[in-house]
This record gives C-alpha cells, structure tokens and sequence, in this order.
C-alpha cells in the first residue's frame, strides 16, 4: 500500500503506547494485580490455589475475549456501549441453533459471524454516516438487538450447546488449565501483535491521538473504524456463544455484566478513554483485577446491592489512582 508524504511522518511517529513513560501504567497495573492477590489469599484461605485460579482464569478469559474489541473501540476515543445486547443475543441464537447437536454448530457460528458483523456496521454507520456520537448510536443500537432477541426468543429462550462448545467453555487441558483460557491467550497474542506490529495497529492509535490529523495523512479513518467496532461486535457475539457451552442453556440476560465491565477493565489497564494511548496487555491484568473483586465480594458474602456499590467505588478509586500515576 502507498502512502503520501504527509501521512509518512505519523507512521514514523510512535504511538503513545510505545513511549517509555507510557510504560508506567503497565508497571502500575500488574504491581496492583500483585498486591490485590495476596489480600485475596488473606481474605480467602485457599483463592491462590491451582484450581481456584483455574476458575478464576477461565472467568477471567469471557471477560477478556469481550474487552479485546473494547480496547480497540477506546483506543480510537469511541466507546461500544451495546455488547452486552450483541452477547445477549448471539447467546440465545446460538443456543437454539445448536440444540445439543455438534453436527449445528458451524451454523450456529455462521449465524453469530452475521450478528457481530450486522451490529458492527450498524454501529459504524451510525457513527461515521450520520454523525451520531458513539455513546448515543451504540446504546441505540443496543436497544435493538435486545428487541430483537426478545423477539427472536418470545421472552423464553430455548435451546442448549453442543459438547464441542461446552468443552471449549468448560473442558481442561491437563489438570488445571482450561480450554478457554487457552483461547483466550492466542486471542491475546494476535490483539497485541496487530496493535504493536502492523499498519492497522498503528492506524487505530493515531486515530485515537488525533482523528483529523490521520484523515489528512491520507488514512482511510472510515474504514479503519468500521474494522474496529466490526472487531468489538465480532468479540462480543463470539463470548455469547462461549457463553452457552458455560451454562449449557441461554438466558435474556447473559450479556448484561459486560457492558460496564468491559469499559471499566480496559480504563483500569491503562487505555485512556479520550483515545490514542493503552494497549492489550494493560486489559488483560484490568479482567483480573475486575475477576478477582468480584469472586472476593462473593466470597464473603455481600448482598448484590451492596457488591455493585463496592465494585463501583472500587473502580473509581482505581481508575483515580491510575490517574494520579499518569499524571505525575
């Protein structure tokens, strides 16, 4: 692919992710996630072992499949408010399609491949044609995929997953690490090789640092947004089905942890929310640190209001604090 002269100087540029102080919120993030895991252990005799991490991480790997296409979406400054709605009803699709049977499966998938890539461009046309800001088209959008599912369900989902997606959900790999969370590795391998190492990578970051800049460089910032809410969509639909193989069956309301978790993980692992700086790797330590707070408000025992006020005022005391770091 050419490029002109004047987008020769932003490719050359590097972006924030690769400056050295940068590297701080990486170093911040992972030393929380090494002091949050020994008060677990203290809180909770035995979280630290094999197997309770074993769980831990497989429901870490949901978490860190959906935040794969939030990362990008954030890292250009939008934000993906409806994929708690895409998992919703590439979950209940998925579910029905399946029906038990293997032999359904590549259906299935075709049918969630569709869903993520019809949320996906809804999105994005939404966003770069019309002009709406992300926060209100993805919501709207999100609003009629949940329509759509109630439809398409009748308000009583039905269906249940096929042995190959329950083994991909829940089977293990040796004794302790699962199949999931397997995949969730080589999803993260190819997310931060694509950021760190190609030209679409380097695209997202300078669209996030400065979306006018790159359009007169000559990127073609339509296209590469539409890729990434296409990717986030795509993410989405692919951990509703996973979701399936978990709990065997659908539910009207598989998706609904993931909207707001997923913003909060990628903004806890150092991806700035206006866009351009952050990366993967912080993501993946901000799914463990939103897991392990989750598992250790159940574990003793709050009340569901009472985990949702601690959650949330865990979060904006992280995301303070990581603030504080950059800023110094």
């Amino acid at each position: 692919m050419m490029t002109t002269s004047t987008e020769q100087p932003l490719l050359n540029k590097k972006p924030e992710f690769f400056r050295f102080e940068k590297i701080r919120s990486l170093i911040f993030v992972y030393g929380f996630l090494v002091v949050l895991l020994p008060v677990a252990q203290i809180i909770s005799p035995g979280f630290l072992t094999l197997s309770h991490m074993g769980n831990v991480l497989q429901q870490t790997a949901f978490l860190g499949i959906v935040s794969i296409g939030q990362t990008f979406v954030i890292l250009t400054g939008g934000i993906d408010l409806s994929v708690a709605s895409v998992i919703t009803l590439a979950d209940i699709v998925s579910a029905q399609i399946m029906s038990g049977a293997d032999a359904n499966v590549p259906v299935a998938f075709a049918a969630i491949v569709v869903i993520g890539l019809a949320a996906g461009l809804m999105n994005s046309a939404g966003i770069l044609f019309l002009r709406i800001s992300p926060m209100v088209m993805t919501l709207a959008t999100s609003g009629v995929l949940r329509g759509i599912a109630l439809i398409y369900s009748k308000g009583a989902p039905k269906g249940r997953t096929a042995p190959f997606i329950q083994f991909l959900s829940t089977g293990r790999i040796g004794a302790v690490i699962s199949a999931l969370l397997v995949l969730w590795i080589v999803l993260s391998v190819i997310t931060i090789v694509v950021l760190r190492k190609t030209i679409f990578g380097r695209y997202v970051y300078l669209i996030g640092t400065n979306p006018l800049a790159a359009h007169y460089s000559g990127i073609n910032t339509k296209l590469v947004l539409m890729a990434v809410y296409t990717i986030s969509a795509l993410m989405s639909s692919i951990t509703g089905m996973l979701l399936v193989g978990y709990t065997n069956t659908s539910y009207i309301s598989a998706g609904d942890p993931y909207t707001m978790n997923s913003i909060a993980t990628v903004v806890i692992g150092g991806t700035s929310i206006m866009g351009g700086s952050g990366g993967y790797a912080g993501t993946i330590a901000g799914s463990v640190i939103m897991i392990v707070i989750v598992s250790l408000l159940t574990i003793v025992q709050i009340p569901e209001s009472g985990r949702l006020i601690v959650q949330g005022i865990l979060l904006i005391l992280l995301v303070l604090l990581y603030s504080r770091q950059k800023s110094r």
